[in-house]
């Protein structure tokens, strides 16, 4: 069956847009009220309306508050709204302009990082306005990103709002690094796909009716799932001047097949939920005006923009693609997926000609990425199950940073690969013989999903491994993973099976292991809230103070660790021979700490273990 593609067009009146006033004022004074800028912009956002149009797609045109006191602005959203079906929704971007700067005494333009005090007021002010130029409340709204409490207020006061641009895919310090250390918006960890946010945390999706927030969140824009997770997020999205900005673009002919190629790849991605794929275009004016942008002159900023269009429109006339307004594809979310069932996505590198493949799962208990090119190893865990509260702005303990904190991250925390001491965080196993040791994460393989359906109506959703030859100075052994994940439960099966043996009856040692930590960027937190346990005939517990030790535990039961920073449970349990339960504690120089399950394996054994996560109170 054809994947169901459904793509959302949105865009911003943005009267001011962000940077733009800089571009176009040519060494002036700032004058955000300047006709100049005030033309050019709306002169933009009708050139990017119709070039959507021409090609028969809808958008939603998200109002910005400063496009609100502009006549022309409001009559045109009606009118397109009347002739094209698109919808008139609210954005909480935007909002600089002569009046909000005179009222607020500030040049904060980001919702999220107000006071909650001042976050009520402006989108009261937001909202109203809205009404008086339209006489109904929107029902969707978004921003870069929009905080828990945010959410809550906006769905009690303006129940009407049932979409909301939510988050930035991976825009946390790999994008604040490439923008000169000075783009103060950190928001990694959350889903890179639509989703229902819960009540207490934008990013952790609801894992039921009472935690649903009341709306459908997507994405602020569909990213690379490798590219931008390896880089500049900014660099890689299906914006198509985020393209140009990335330089993948042929500089002689102006055509750029990879934008094509990132489309296509999110088509695929139905094939890993049952058959719904989805994409987003999100774009204000300020990417397209007379000076050109990221090195690339006006005329290529509206090219890219056309020929993205065109190949939506060129899709949606062979049937291969359903143009929808947010608060339509909110409708169509919640009619089609149940609250535990995850996104799933088998990614492979269109960018680079490699052959790297990555597998992204996303939940209402974890967010997680498996390495391919390192043996199917954890890269990245969030523990959604701990529903952590992260209140953002001013006031809080976080004006800037809304990432959801991880436990693995491969790219703040080293991974594998690291310097001549210490450990990064990663989820893998080692394997061996006679003295000799090699790690999977060395293994290079490659992966296909695979699906088993549940009598609760739930699935179980497996990434089956190609196996490994692992090759020792006498034997050579044959090994296969699987990870598993059931809907509905907060924990991920890796299963490894010995397929073949150089010699049958050898006996190689596993070592099932987790190295973890807590934090939302490079630099390390305090490990004293760090409790490790390894529980079993024997129950053996320490409490976190850098002081390099280690316990093991005959036939554990279970081994885990509690993050009180982030209240987080993470656990590991074994079903395999001779297993060992055991704890590692880090130094000041490696602030980790380590849970692993050590064991047995001859031909034709399997070593199962559990990694589950839950809150900590």
């Amino acid at each position: 069956m054809e994947n169901k593609f459904i793509v959302n067009i949105i865009h911003r009146p943005e009267m001011v847009p962000e940077y733009a006033e800089k571009v176009t004022g040519h060494g002036k004074a700032e004058d955000i009220g300047r006709k100049a800028l005030l033309t050019e912009s709306l002169d933009i956002f009708k050139t990017q309306q119709k070039l959507a149009h021409v090609n028969g797609l809808k958008t939603t045109i998200q109002m910005t508050y400063a496009s609100l006191f502009n006549a022309e602005a409001v009559a045109l959203a009606k009118e397109h709204h009347e002739t094209y079906g698109d919808e008139i929704a609210l954005t909480l971007l935007g909002l600089p302009c002569e009046q909000f700067r005179e009222k607020y005494k500030t040049k904060d333009f980001c919702i999220w990082m107000f006071s909650m005090e001042d976050k009520m007021s402006i989108v009261d002010d937001v909202f109203g306005k809205f009404y008086d130029c339209f006489g109904f409340y929107p029902e969707s709204t978004g921003s870069y990103y929009m905080d828990a409490e945010l959410i809550n207020y906006i769905k009690a006061k303006y129940p009407s709002v049932k979409c909301a641009v939510a988050t930035c895919w991976e825009e946390g310090p790999k994008a604040y690094h490439t923008c000169n250390n000075s783009w103060y918006t950190l928001m990694d960890g959350g889903p890179w796909a639509p989703w229902i946010p819960s009540k207490v945390n934008t990013h952790a999706p609801a894992a039921n009716e009472a935690e649903d927030s009341g709306i459908v969140a997507i994405p602020h824009l569909s990213r690379d799932l490798m590219a931008c997770y390896d880089g500049n997020g900014s660099n890689f999205g299906t914006h198509p001047q985020n393209v140009l900005r990335g330089m993948i673009y042929d500089s002689k002919t102006w055509e750029f097949p990879y934008f094509y190629n990132l489309i296509d790849q999110y088509r695929v991605i139905g094939d890993y939920n049952n058959g719904i794929a989805y994409n987003m275009v999100f774009v204000g004016p300020g990417w397209m005006n007379k000076m050109g942008r990221w090195e690339a002159p006006y005329e290529l900023l509206k090219k890219s923009y056309a020929d993205g269009m065109a190949y939506y429109g060129e899709l949606k006339k062979q049937g291969m693609l359903d143009d929808m307004g947010m608060a339509e594809f909110a409708d169509f979310w919640r009619a089609n997926k149940r609250y535990t069932e995850p996104e799933c996505a088998l990614w492979k590198d269109i960018l680079y000609g490699s052959e790297k493949q990555i597998f992204w799962y996303c939940d209402p208990y974890m967010r997680v990425c498996v390495n391919m090119d390192q043996g199917g190893a954890i890269v990245d865990l969030r523990p959604y199950a701990a529903k952590l509260e992260w209140p953002v702005g001013i006031g809080t303990d976080h004006v800037q940073d809304c990432s959801y904190p991880f436990l693995i991250q491969e790219k703040y925390r080293a991974g594998y690969f690291t310097h001549y001491a210490g450990e990064g965080t990663v989820r893998s196993a080692k394997v061996s013989y006679n003295g000799e040791e090699v790690d999977l994460c060395l293994c290079r393989t490659k992966a296909h999903f695979k699906e088993e359906a549940k009598a609760d109506g739930g699935k179980i959703r497996s990434l089956v491994l190609d196996p490994v030859d692992i090759e020792f100075s006498d034997l050579t052994i044959k090994l296969q993973t699987v990870l598993s994940f059931d809907e509905g439960a907060s924990d991920i099966k890796i299963s490894r099976e010995i397929l073949e043996m150089s010699n049958p009856d050898a006996k190689v040692e596993i070592n099932e292991y987790i190295v973890a930590c807590y934090g939302t960027t490079e630099y390390s937190e305090d490990m004293k809230c760090v409790t490790l346990n390894a529980v079993g005939t024997e129950t053996k517990t320490l409490n976190y103070e850098y002081k390099c030790r280690e316990e093991y535990v005959e036939n554990a039961t279970e081994v885990f660790a509690t993050v009180g920073a982030i209240k987080t449970r993470v656990g590991m349990k074994a079903e395999g021979p001779d297993k060992v339960g055991y704890f590692k504690e880090g130094y000041a120089f490696s602030p980790m700490f380590t849970l692993g399950y050590k064991g047995t394996l001859t031909n034709k054994e399997v070593f199962t273990t559990w990694l589950s996560l839950a809150r900590e109170n």
